[in-house]
């Protein structure tokens, strides 16, 4: 099932959206501030986020912002009550890949919201099956061979993310910013550690290996 990050400080409309998402067939977890979406992406996995702009605090522009630095893949969809040039402009500049203006109808938002999924090749199945090895993040379980093995959250994570876009280079920051938090101060190295973990557990895996990037970080080869 497709996770979506809803980030609205409108109780109301934020309850709308959620419920009308997770009708449709998603499973949608509601934010009402840019620190709270945080903290919900650095323990959970999401696919999409839902995010307005006039926020306290934090604004969408700088929530938007944060996120590239961390992910530069997931879709963003603003879904703001500023209407004006400069808005839409700022944010497609930090790399939002979606925009619309309230009030919203939701018929229309589920279309908007199929075609990001669709555009970054996001699957409605969150299971992802490679050689012999089968990770549902649904159950956060894997089995290898149809034995069940056991991964820690965090190492079941980093292997999903991998996985999840082949041949791209992870750097150790991107993976401990976003599966330790950004505010952390475990060193770098713990990545290193993960990473040597999951070798280990996986090392019957015959889909594919993953490799370190000298100087750069980590990234999954098929073979």
């Amino acid at each position: 099932m497709i996770h979506i990050l809803v980030v609205e400080d409108d109780v109301k409309l934020n309850q709308i959206v959620c419920t009308y998402l997770n009708d449709s067939g998603f499973q949608a977890k509601g934010c009402l501030s840019a620190n709270e979406a945080y903290e919900e992406m650095y323990n959970n996995l999401y696919e999409l986020i839902i995010s307005d702009i006039m926020m306290p605090e934090i604004d969408g522009f700088e929530f938007a912002q944060t996120v590239r630095e961390v992910n530069k893949t997931i879709p963003i969809l603003f879904m703001s009550a500023k209407d004006d040039l400069p808005s839409k402009q700022k944010g497609f500049q930090l790399g939002i890949d979606d925009y619309m203006v309230k009030p919203i109808e939701l018929d229309e938002l589920l279309l908007h919201v199929r075609a990001l999924l669709r555009r970054a090749n996001i699957e409605m199945e969150r299971k992802i099956t490679i050689g012999n090895l089968e990770l549902d993040a649904d159950g956060m379980s894997a089995t290898l061979g149809g034995e069940e093995i056991s991964l820690t959250t965090r190492e079941f994570n980093i292997i999903y993310k991998l996985l999840s876009y082949p041949k791209k280079t992870f750097s150790r920051a991107q993976l401990m910013d976003e599966f330790w938090g950004v505010d952390s101060e475990t060193s770098l190295r713990a990545v290193d550690v993960y990473v040597t973990k999951l070798r280990d557990k996986l090392s019957a895996c015959d889909g594919f290996k993953i490799v370190t990037v000298r100087g750069l970080g980590y990234k999954v080869v098929l073979t």
